[in-house]
């Protein structure tokens, strides 16, 4: 029978999914395979250091930046109108 109220830990389930989610989209971003010794996007010449620590790079630090500042505006959730953030 439908009471209208959510469940014990109906919150917190969706606090979890949506964490859950935005876990398994940042691993999906994250690159793979062999490093670039030069970057796709300019030519620069990639660092050992980069190549190592990031296995699969493809950018150099400062077309990545850019990258991520360019997918940051166009970010999937809207905190301030999700129930989770009404909590607060």
């Amino acid at each position: 029978m439908a009471t209208g109220w959510a469940g014990d830990g109906a919150v917190q389930d969706q606090i979890d999914a949506t964490v859950k989610d935005g876990i398994s989209r940042a691993k999906a971003r994250l690159p793979s395979g062999p490093s670039l010794t030069h970057c796709e996007e300019c030519g620069a010449t990639i660092p050992e250091a980069r190549q190592q620590a990031v296995p699969g790079v493809r950018l150099c630090v400062v077309c990545q930046e850019a990258e991520d500042k360019e997918e940051a505006q166009f970010a999937g959730y809207n905190r301030r109108g999700s129930k989770d953030s009404q909590l607060r």
